[in-house]
């Protein structure tokens, strides 16, 4: 079940105030503070494919982020309802030329403990989870 669910109009300036919320909610849920930064960064890239996918397909649809903990790791959903087939994480169907296709996915991969990707007829979703630490996942010291 979602600890925090957070929906926001796709629009680049949105983003920031994602990943602070993200750092906020992981911090709360005991995500060790060395990995805090990952979990910021992660969810920056996977919220700003979102929104260009948004802006570029369905602009009035919002993003929207799911944050949750339990089982001993937090996980961080960003849904895009609006990609197109073929768009992993609604990536531009011509990305810039210094930036290979899927680089934002590599870098995901980079930050995050465990990355799924599922793509639907109604959109991507983009899972991103790390380790809590073990005081606060229940385990003994």
């Amino acid at each position: 079940m979602a600890t925090v669910e957070v929906t926001f109009t796709a629009l680049p300036a949105h983003v920031r105030t994602a990943r602070l919320v993200a750092t906020a909610v992981a911090r709360r849920s005991g995500v060790p503070e060395s990995l805090l930064d990952e979990v910021r960064l992660a969810v920056g890239e996977a919220c700003s494919r979102a929104v260009e996918a948004h802006a570029a397909a369905c602009p009035r649809e919002p993003v929207r982020v799911a944050l949750s903990d339990s089982d001993g790791r937090f996980e961080i959903e960003v849904i895009n309802s609006c990609a197109a087939p073929g768009q992993v994480l609604g990536a531009p169907s011509a990305e810039p030329a210094v930036l290979p296709p899927g680089f934002s996915l590599a870098v995901i991969a980079g930050l995050a403990d465990d990355v799924q990707i599922h793509e639907t007829s109604a959109g991507t979703s983009v899972k991103m989870s790390w380790p809590l630490s073990p005081l606060a996942a229940g385990s003994p010291a």
